[in-house]
């Protein structure tokens, strides 16, 4: 088991990890009713700071929303039950899953009176891959399970239900051998990862897809489009097919787990030199100094913990 700290935040108290139940009835047990988000709190030279708080947890009502589900917490108290939750588990370095359900009431579709709850974990995740792929580059495949559809959900939500797609994804790329998986869309152009948005480099240009692609817009997305932007390159939003993967200089993922994430082969297909990309390990570099407020120009982008 990954490293859980001792404390949860649950419907706005801290309570011990082990007291952290719910009912087996619960509606969102049956029909993947909840919505979530993965933040990072990273140790900074000014102590712990999270990355990027509130877009995360406005996107975390923002996907409540789409299902009618009525979070009984605003946003800033949602982040201030996650600043106390590091704070009493004592934590720097650690990933935060906010995740809100519906709870137990009736067991039709229909939630109906179902209650919603609402908690956060803090746990040491590490490398989302592996500390060799994010060095080194990571083994993907194209998966045979295709991203569901555009319209079966509403765009750019984190829903937990949802992740069956990309649980069948990962599930058959590590089968198989591989260290990731990449889920097409049924007119085979490319969407993302299992929980990753992409990005190809080919001749100095970024190039990555948006929601027209049926992908979640990632927020670690958005903040490399900035910064690439700052490093002095061009970046480019549009459909990615296959042969523009295989054609690519480079390719990687990223994510808030993922953070940036090198890719060296596809379906042993070797991308590049076969190793992580130069411009891939330079915008890696920089967004790891980013998000331990190593530049005061991104420093609006943390939440320090004090």
């Amino acid at each position: 088991m990954q490293n859980y700290s001792n404390k949860i935040w649950l419907d706005g108290r801290l309570i011990p990890y082990e007291d952290a139940k719910i009912h087996v009835l619960s509606h969102c047990i049956h029909y993947g009713s909840g919505v979530f988000e993965g933040i990072k709190c990273y140790n900074t030279n000014n102590g712990p700071a999270v990355f990027r708080l509130r877009e995360h947890i406005e996107r975390l009502h923002y996907s409540a929303d789409s299902f009618k589900m009525k979070i009984p917490f605003s946003v800033s108290e949602i982040e201030k039950g996650l600043i106390d939750l590091i704070k009493a588990n004592e934590v720097t370095d650690c990933y935060l899953r906010p995740i809100a359900f519906y709870g137990h009431d009736t067991l039709g579709v229909h939630p109906k009176d179902c209650p919603v709850q609402i908690a956060i974990a803090t746990l040491d995740w590490g490398a989302y891959i592996s500390k060799e792929a994010m060095a080194k580059g990571a083994k993907i495949t194209i998966s045979p399970w295709k991203k569901f559809q555009f319209g079966a959900f509403p765009k750019s939500i984190k829903a937990t239900g949802q992740y069956l797609n990309s649980l069948l994804a990962v599930q058959d790329a590590k089968s198989r051998g591989f260290d990731e998986a990449l889920l097409l869309n049924h007119d085979d152009t490319v969407a993302e990862g299992s929980g990753q948005n992409i990005f190809i480099i080919k001749d100095n240009i970024f190039h990555t897809n948006d929601f027209s692609s049926n992908i979640l817009m990632g927020i670690t997305r958005q903040t490399l489009l900035t910064l690439i932007e700052d490093m002095g390159y061009k970046s480019k939003i549009n459909q990615i097919t296959k042969e523009d993967l295989f054609n690519a200089d480079e390719v990687f993922y990223c994510g808030s787990a993922s953070e940036v994430t090198p890719i060296q082969s596809i379906d042993n297909h070797i991308i590049g030199k076969g190793s992580a990309g130069d411009l891939t390990l330079k915008v890696q570099e920089l967004y790891y100094e980013t998000v331990r407020g190593m530049h005061k120009k991104y420093n609006h982008w943390l939440t320090y913990i004090k």
